[in-house]
């Protein structure tokens, strides 16, 4: 499930991530970006993530289904020093075609040993109140830090309340 250990496989997987990425903005998912959004938009993101990923500051991790990647989550370890016990979860993305087969739950069951293997006993993530995205976290232990609302831009422009959620790790 792994791709990460080297800027490479940011290039290696570059259409497909960008793939996944675009259709994700395109079905509405609120993940840092606007319409219109392109694939040269999305191939321009995650090309500027093999530094952080190859310097070991992110990690990538990938599900593949017959081959094909359609889903991907980000471990930012990348933390000052009073907080390297914690993590952020960042861009949890399952391909459109490939959602309701449990494989946000897969990736994020995987983040959670990528931290901690990596020390990490606290979890982080933010996400659009009362979405897909918010029912997971919830059903997999997150609980709610607080709402701010009309915090971010809806992939359509239109700004939306984010809850910031966190999770201890045992």
């Amino acid at each position: 499930m792994t791709l990460a250990g080297s800027d490479r496989t940011v290039g290696r997987d570059l259409d497909d991530l960008a793939d996944i990425l675009h259709a994700s903005v395109e079905a509405g998912a609120s993940v840092g970006f606007v319409t219109p959004f392109t694939l040269t938009n999305a191939r321009e993101y995650w090309q500027g993530l093999r530094g952080p990923v190859g310097a070991g500051a992110r990690v990538l991790l990938g599900a593949r289904r017959d081959g094909v990647l359609v889903g991907t989550v980000q471990v930012v370890l990348d933390s000052p020093p009073n907080g390297r016990h914690r993590a952020e979860i960042a861009k949890l993305l399952v391909h459109p075609a490939a959602r309701r087969g449990g494989l946000g739950a897969t990736l994020m069951a995987a983040a959670e040993e990528v931290a901690r293997a990596h020390g990490r006993t606290l979890l982080v993530l933010d996400t659009r109140t009362g979405d897909d995205g918010e029912r997971l976290y919830r059903r997999i232990g997150y609980e709610a830090a607080g709402v701010i609302p009309r915090y971010a831009r809806a992939s359509d422009g239109d700004l939306e309340d984010t809850i910031y959620m966190f999770k201890e790790l045992s």
